[in-house]
């Protein structure tokens, strides 16, 4: 089995993407304080947004339902990964009262949440709203906070779970409902075992579409608050993606705060190969906007030059080594990657 591990990076200039609970009347900007420091964030459930709202506009989302009111209220897709690419990658729970009809999907991208790597102060700015008001009117008073900063975060794809659904097991764990699953086995999907469970899986055409969607998605991310304001690119600054035969993520630390600045460590990139380098199927991707950290682009090529030479790192581009990914998977490059071992 194969999952592609990685790390995002998104630069952050002079914007406010993703707010949390107002104060009196001030929006604040999402910000944790680890010791006495302040790092801003973006929620995984934000970033997840973004990455729905930025698929292409023919692709098909799946219906939400909202139910209730009050404290007694609840909202969930249609429950049908076989028909929608957003219920297949990013999982949902349908609880209906009484059973009928319950099922749940866990997430087959897996997203951490986007993280400042230096610590940034979110600044208050003050603005008025005094247009159309009469000669001698107060304005009305707003403050709102804002940030620059480079967020950065883990994602993990499990690749063979990609256009697979349990039908077996009891309770939520049961992604499809029986007459979901008889609708789906009626359209092609077919039976098989997977994980010891029995499962529906679609044809590998389209599950290697439906990665290839998800790269290119990610190749050209949109989204976030405050546009009108704090209107900023959001596509990876930085990217890093492997595939790996297991779940793990080796990419987590390669980025840390030195001297108030972000900085990338291909030292620590070159140790972490070398210690999961059996369980690597393919280079690194390393994807790294022009213009950005530009000085430590340079050396990084320089520092891991004998490691692009040997196949096992690849830099450019973040778009375009993500579109050639897309490519490579949806021509059927990869293939072995959305298998199971045989035990």
């Amino acid at each position: 089995m194969t999952f592609l591990a990685g790390k995002v990076l998104v630069e952050v200039v002079a914007g406010a993407p993703n707010n949390g609970q107002s104060e009196d009347n001030v929006g604040k900007a999402k910000s944790m304080r680890i010791g006495r420091d302040v790092y801003p964030y973006v929620s995984a459930q934000a970033f997840r947004r973004w990455l729905r709202d930025s698929m292409p506009a023919e692709e098909k989302r799946s219906p939400v339902t909202r139910l209730g009111s009050g404290k007694k209220q609840q909202a969930y897709t249609e429950g049908r990964p076989d028909r929608y690419l957003d219920d297949d990658l990013f999982g949902y729970m349908v609880a209906i009262k009484g059973g009928k009809g319950t099922c749940q999907r866990d997430t087959v991208l897996a997203t951490g949440t986007m993280v400042a790597v230096t610590p940034r102060q979110p600044k208050e700015d003050f603005g008025t709203m005094s247009r159309g008001l009469a000669a001698g009117e107060n304005p009305v008073l707003h403050w709102h906070e804002f940030y620059s900063a480079e967020l950065a975060g883990d994602l993990l794809l499990d690749l063979p779970r990609v256009g697979v659904f349990e039908t077996g097991g009891s309770g939520l764990k049961v992604a499809l409902t029986a007459a979901a699953a008889a609708q789906a086995k009626a359209a092609g999907a077919d039976e098989v075992q997977f994980r010891d469970t029995a499962c529906l899986r679609l044809g590998i055409a389209e599950r290697r579409r439906r990665t290839a969607v998800l790269l290119r998605t990610l190749a050209a991310l949109r989204g976030g608050a405050k546009q009108s304001l704090h209107y900023g690119d959001r596509t990876p600054a930085m990217l890093l993606l492997a595939p790996m035969k297991g779940g793990i993520n080796p990419f987590t630390r390669i980025l840390a705060a030195q001297d108030g600045r972000t900085v990338f460590r291909a030292d620590v990139l070159r140790d972490e190969l070398h210690a999961w380098e059996d369980e690597l199927e393919a280079p690194v991707i390393l994807g790294w906007a022009p213009g950005f950290l530009s000085d430590q682009r340079a050396k990084a090529s320089n520092d891991l030059a004998d490691l692009v030479a040997d196949g096992k790192v690849t830099i450019g581009h973040p778009r375009t080594m993500l579109q050639a990914l897309a490519d490579r998977i949806e021509q059927g490059g990869h293939d072995d990657w959305f298998e199971e071992p045989k035990r």
